[in-house]
């Protein structure tokens, strides 16, 4: 799943670190996320989307090969 966090982080200026202490999680976890090593729950999506004041769809995208299970 390809993600905007660092997009939108860029535009708020917000660090990895602050980022993940606002929805309560490790600096890591942001990190795997962004570069698509880790996918959020819902939860912690829907969190990060609130951050950022814009919808979950406008932060995380679908890719072809994510409905893929083979």
């Amino acid at each position: 799943m390809k993600n905007n966090i660092k997009v939108e982080r860029a535009k708020k200026n917000i660090t990895q670190a602050q980022l993940a202490e606002k929805v309560n999680v490790s600096r890591q976890a942001i990190n795997a996320i962004e570069l698509g090593k880790y996918n959020p729950s819902t939860s912690l999506a829907l969190k990060i989307a609130h951050i950022f004041d814009i919808t979950v769809n406008n932060i995380f995208v679908l890719e072809d090969t994510d409905w893929n299970s083979d």
